[in-house]
């Protein structure tokens, strides 16, 4: 491998710059649908926070979720009692120690995650790649291949 000279180097670091730019530009892009089916839910951004927590759990407790996303307790009771009511959380009483109880999504909620939401990011893309020229397309398909790959190191 060749070492870059200073201005080499200076060219690559604004080409990365450009790449992680366009590419954080590209999953906005992609997230809009889902963002808006989000925002049609009317969660507040404290309940959003909260739905992160949960979802991307195998259930957690009032005092777990509270260290994650920085709530108090009385304040994080409140929004879990709001959404379990809206059929979006539930609370699951541990069958060992019935005094413990662990918050968990519903399966409403799993099951638009994996199976709405895909779809959603994916129109965007779908949409995008039915507008361009069969060059285009191989075009964007190698160009990927290859940062990939040279990513991939």
């Amino acid at each position: 491998m060749t070492e870059l000279g200073a201005h080499d180097s200076a060219d690559v670091a604004a080409l990365a710059d450009s790449i992680e730019r366009s590419l954080r530009e590209i999953r906005q892009v992609l997230r809009r649908p889902l963002e808006a089916e989000f925002a049609r839910g009317e969660l507040t951004g404290p309940q959003r926070t909260v739905m992160q927590a949960v979802f991307h759990s195998d259930g957690l407790s009032l005092k777990e979720i509270g260290q994650r996303v920085g709530l108090t307790h009385s304040t994080l009771s409140g929004i879990v009692d709001r959404l379990a009511a809206r059929g979006l959380l539930e609370r699951r009483v541990n069958s060992t120690d019935r005094r413990l109880t662990s918050i968990v999504v519903t399966k409403v909620v799993r099951d638009f995650m994996a199976h709405t939401a895909p779809s959603l990011t994916a129109r965007p893309l779908i949409q995008a790649l039915g507008r361009a020229t069969a060059a285009e397309r191989k075009a964007i398909t190698n160009g990927l291949r290859t940062l990939q790959r040279v990513l991939e190191g």
